[in-house]
Formats: structure tokens, C-alpha cells, sequence
């Protein structure tokens, strides 16, 4: 029988929820506290948009966390396991975060505003109150807020075609991660070439809450001649194209090095930050898992499966954090982890997706 998920109050609305239930929304989860649209009626389709054509996500749970003051800096510095010298204004970068146990606890994107402002673009946990508390507790002169800034990202091969409509011929130079504060019809956005596919795209960061649905209204409009489509980001390409997905494949008690993370953690830096002195022994003892792709046997997989063992005969050597069908590989594909112990050529994996025991084997991502 069908589920609902109840529109609550101790739960944030995007600025887009309405324009997005206008827009035929099907199915929302809770992502940072926010409602987030998971599907429009027609995932498959919907996936092929993204694949071919271009579509439009509203992503406002992608919350930011902002960090502004003389110790701004110091503040992202250590809170980041990445070292970020020479980032200039406009720049952003793919920083971990982790706990003093080396936990990682988030994998945002740090925008650089200004010399002394940056925003943590921030997956699904509570950064903004982990950051406060470090402020407080090193006695650094930072404010820490939500700056109250949501993502609309465009997504897909003709996602470049659509902002450029919207903005000008110069967001085709935007390099990836890197941003401009600009605005549409008044409407104050930070625009950055960023997004959580691999299909290419932009995320437009709203800066006036109450202008959502002027937004998601103009973007449509541009994006009509080329088929635009109400979406959210895929499940399935994300498996295919082997990205990270922080809360589903790297719950707590996974390190960076377990999620494939290790070459942004930077512990020849000089300068102290959240579990370093953790993260150098996981180092020098050696990962005890990594992350790695399966393709799997049997029948097609109807949905989404996670969090499933993953055997080699009676024992229990890894985890299926996510199964999909891939459409366009015909094949049951997974991202998981599995013991550092197995060799890449093991075989006689097996996995059970809830009807039984399936042959599992190992595979590069991203998924060719």
C-alpha cells in the first residue's frame, strides 16, 4: 500500500514547494530538515531527461552554513580535513569534514564570497551546530549562520544552453565549482557550475526566500524550447556515475579513506583540523573497507534497495549501500563497501536484495 510523508510545521518548506507542487510533485523526503521533492510521477522518464535533455531540481535542502568575521578562515580551515590555500574569491572546493575520531560527518562544497566570508554547502546532517560550537569553544571572532540561500539547480547536456539564456553568454566560461553572485529580473542569486550529477549543470543559490517561485518560473519559461522537465536528483545516475551520496553510502563510522575520499585529506598540512591526528593513524594502519561498485545477478531490481550484507560463502564481507537497475548499462548495478581483506578478483560474492541470494561481482566506477 502507498505511504504519505505529513506536511508539517517542525519541518522547513523550500521557497520552491509551492511551484513545485504546481508542478505535479509526487513524492518529498526530509533532507536537512526541508521537504524535498523525490520524484514528479515519472522516474524513468525523468532520468532520461537528465541523460539526453535537461531538467530542473529543486534542491533548497541542500542548506549552506556561513561563516563570516576576521576568523572566518581559520574556521573553514580547521574544520576541513582539505587544505584550501590559494582558493580565490568566486572558487569553490569539495571539502570533507570529519569528527576527532575521523568520522566523516559531512563532504560539502566551501565557497569562498569574500576574503573573510565562505559558505559550507552542506549534505544531510547538522553542520551549522557543529560549527557554532567550534567557534565558540576555540574563542574565534566568526559568525556562524544560515544565510538562508536555496539551491535551484539545472542539470543535464542542454543545462548550459538554459542559464545561458537566463544570464549571458559568460556562464559557458564558468569553470566547475567556481560561482558569481549576479541576479535575474531582480531576483539576487549566486550562481555556480556545480550539481550533484556528472551530466553537467548549474545551481542557482536564491538570496530572497520570498522570489521562489518567480525563480522556478523563469527557469521553466527558458528552459522550454529545449523540454525542461520537474525532476530530482537520480538515484540512478548517481550509482552509475559512482558519486557519493553522504547519509546513504557514508553513515556514521565510515572515514574518508573508507569512502574513497583520501586524496582530500591533506595531513602534510602544518596547520591543525578536526581529527587530523585520527585520520594519520587510520592512515598508517590502512582502511579497514573501501567503496567499491558491484554488478548484480538476477532478475531486474524494481526500485531502490540499500543497506543489504554482502557474503563470501557464510561470512559477511561488505555492505550494498544502494542497488539500482542501470537503463542505460541493462544491468542491476550497486555502490557498496566491502572488506579491505577481499582482493579486487575475488569472485563468488553474493548479495540478498530481499528475494534472495544474488551473485554479486566487483566493478570500476565510475560505471562504464
Amino acid at each position: 500500500m502507498p505511504f504519505e510523508i505529513a506536511i508539517g510545521c517542525n519541518v522547513r518548506k523550500s521557497p520552491y514547494f509551492d511551484a513545485t507542487v504546481a508542478d505535479g510533485v509526487q513524492s518529498f523526503s526530509v533532507y536537512n530538515h526541508v521537504y524535498a521533492p523525490s520524484h514528479f510521477g515519472d522516474p524513468a522518464g525523468e532520468y532520461q531527461a537528465l541523460m539526453t535533455g535537461v531538467v530542473l531540481w529543486d534542491v533548497a535542502c541542500e542548506r549552506q552554513v556561513q561563516l563570516a568575521g576576521p576568523d572566518a578562515e581559520r574556521l573553514a580551515r580547521y574544520l576541513t580535513t582539505r587544505a584550501i590555500d590559494g582558493m580565490a574569491v568566486g572558487q569553490g572546493k569539495y571539502v570533507p569534514l570529519c569528527d576527532y575520531q575521523g568520522n566523516l560527518i559531512n563532504d560539502p562544497v566551501l565557497q569562498k564570497l569574500a576574503e573573510d566570508r565562505f559558505w559550507l554547502s552542506i549534505a544531510d546532517s547538522d553542520i551549522l551546530l557543529w560549527a557554532q560550537a567550534i567557534a565558540a569553544e576555540r574563542g574565534l571572532d566568526v559568525q556562524v549562520i544560515d544565510p538562508d540561500a536555496s539551491p535551484l539547480a539545472v542539470q543535464g547536456p542542454r543545462a548550459e544552453d538554459v542559464v545561458a539564456g537566463l544570464f549571458g553568454d559568460w556562464v559557458r566560461k564558468l569553470k566547475y565549482f567556481w560561482f558569481r553572485e549576479t541576479e535575474l529580473d531582480g531576483i539576487p542569486v549566486l550562481l555556480a557550475r556545480s550539481g550533484w550529477s556528472k551530466q553537467g549543470g548549474f545551481e542557482l543559490y536564491l538570496r530572497d526566500a520570498r522570489r521562489g517561485s518567480d525563480l522556478y518560473r523563469r527557469v521553466k519559461e527558458a528552459g522550454a524550447p529545449y523540454g525542461i522537465v520537474a525532476s530530482a536528483p537520480s538515484d540512478v545516475e548517481r550509482v552509475e556515475s559512482g558519486l557519493l551520496s553522504y547519509g546513504a553510502d557514508a553513515r556514521y563510522g565510515v572515514n574518508p579513506f573508507e569512502a574513497g575520499l583520501g586524496a582530500f585529506v591533506n595531513l602534510d598540512r602544518p596547520d591543525e583540523f578536526v581529527g587530523k591526528a585520527a585520520l594519520r593513524r587510520i592512515q598508517e594502519n590502512g582502511a579497514r573497507r573501501r567503496r567499491v561498485g558491484f554488478v548484480i545477478g538476477g532478475e531486474r531490481i524494481g526500485g531502490i534497495t540499500a543497506w543489504q550484507d554482502v557474503f563470501l560463502g557464510p561470512e559477511v564481507v561488505g555492505t550494498v549501500t544502494e542497488a539500482v537497475y542501470s537503463p542505460r548499462l541493462m544491468k542491476n548495478i550497486a555502490v557498496g563497501m566491502l572488506s579491505s581483506a577481499i582482493p579486487d578478483d575475488v569472485e563468488g560474492l553474493e548479495t540478498n536484495l530481499g528475494d534472495g541470494r544474488r551473485p554479486a561481482r566487483l566493478a570500476a566506477l565510475p560505471f562504464r
